[in-house]
């Protein structure tokens, strides 16, 4: 996978050891204790060079030898294992608005990427410059948590909504509100007050990367992650997609801020940003009011409808309610357009669905599958599977901390 110093991933190819560190460390994180010789054999290195590379682990105090493995007969083979506690990560997921309003979650991992403590806070609807500096006062609680290390905090991950600017470190909104504009740069703020690398990253992009270092099997290497509407992660070979700046992923056009907005809507309905929750609680909201229609999902009174939630459009659905189911298959529809479309352009094997509305389970996603089906090539279409994201709310923090992780591993 390519990176830079202190990029994500930059443009530049990992060298062969690099390449070599991250495979051995990847495998002993997520099937140590294990012995040399499983390593040499899932990694198609030879025995010698599996020992060389774990010898000099053990030697930083990365890797540690533990135990024996049975054996039917000679000398029993070597465990070696992850010394997660000789480091920590720190991710942190700045939060989307949305009608239900926005959180920031941080965490702090181990090297195994096992969370160690974890804090989450509502963010108002603000600037992004002040949304960031509360992103640092984050990382100061964070890091005053019991149990965690500040010397072996090896860096933070930052993922944010937006389009971003990877080299400046910088973020600019993508909202119709366009609010949450900066052009400070988070990532030079971070170096600086905390004299650590910082990787800042979409937060569709580092969902996906947590996705795949998570929740997916090694092999698995052509993956889409899509935050629900307001972006999606990519990832090619095993290496994440972030584009020439890092702002790739982006599956809308940018919201026009005049008049053409209106122009447009009707010609580019499934470009336009529909949102976080794809637009269901205001869709709700509208067909409650103006049709009069009976639902379990709220009442026709002002304070009834401004309390819907996407929680409680899929409660309803759940429990039978024929507006809800609606309302989730026309979403589901209206997002698998660009998943096949997304499916055409990447033939991915595998397609998550986060950013919360995979908790509709089947009734979201069996009509989003069969809008692929219908919409996509039957090649692509035939291969990929379209499954809910594994790690929840947590995903985008996860990635990012696993960002750090993986630097760690290349650098050993």
């Amino acid at each position: 996978m390519p990176i830079v110093k202190n990029q994500v991933f930059g443009g530049h190819s990992l060298s062969d050891h690099e390449k070599k560190n991250f495979s051995i460390l990847e495998l002993i994180r997520r099937n140590g204790p294990i012995t040399r010789a499983d390593i040499s054999k899932a990694t198609d290195l030879n025995i010698v060079t599996v020992s060389n590379y774990i010898n000099t682990y053990i030697n930083e105090n990365l890797v540690i030898e533990s135990g024996m493995e049975s054996s039917s007969g000679g000398r029993k083979p070597t465990l070696v294992k992850l010394r997660d506690d000789q480091g920590y990560a720190i991710g942190l997921d700045l939060g989307h608005m949305s009608a239900e309003g926005a959180t920031m979650i941080g965490v702090v991992t181990d090297l195994s990427g096992r969370i160690v403590t974890r804090v989450e806070k509502k963010r108002e609807k603000d600037s992004m410059d002040r949304i960031i500096e509360g992103s640092l006062d984050l990382i100061e609680e964070l890091m005053s948590k019991k149990g965690v290390a500040k010397d072996r905090i090896k860096g933070v991950g930052i993922g944010v909504g937006g389009v971003v600017d990877e080299s400046l470190g910088t973020v600019r909104d993508s909202s119709k509100d366009g609010i949450r504009t900066s052009y400070v740069s988070i990532k030079g703020l971070i170096e600086q007050r905390f004299n650590m690398p910082s990787f800042l990253g979409n937060d569709a992009t580092f969902a996906a990367f947590g996705e795949k270092m998570h929740a997916l099997p090694m092999d698995v290497q052509d993956v889409v992650y899509m935050y629900s509407d307001v972006g999606s992660g990519i990832i090619i070979k095993g290496g994440i997609y972030c584009g020439a700046s890092g702002s790739a992923g982006e599956i809308r056009v940018n919201y026009p801020r005049n008049g053409e907005y209106l122009k447009l809507s009707k010609n580019l309905s499934f470009l336009l940003p529909l949102g976080l929750d794809l637009g269901l609680v205001n869709q709700a909201r509208k067909l409650i009011e103006e049709g009069g229609i009976k639902t379990g999902i709220a009442g026709q009174s002002k304070k009834d409808l401004d309390s819907i939630t996407v929680e409680g459009i899929i409660e309803a659905a759940k429990s039978g309610d024929t507006l809800a189911i609606e309302l989730l298959e026309d979403a589901a529809v209206n997002l698998g357009v660009r998943v096949a479309y997304l499916t055409n352009l990447f033939n991915p094997e595998i397609v998550i669905i986060g950013g919360g509305i995979e908790k509709a389970g089947s009734l979201f996603l069996e009509p989003l599958r069969r809008t692929v089906r219908k919409w996509a090539f039957e090649e692509p279409a035939s291969i990929v599977k379209i499954i809910p994201a594994h790690l929840g709310k947590d995903a985008v923090a996860l990635g990012a901390a696993s960002v750090v992780i993986r630097d760690v591993f290349i650098k050993a």
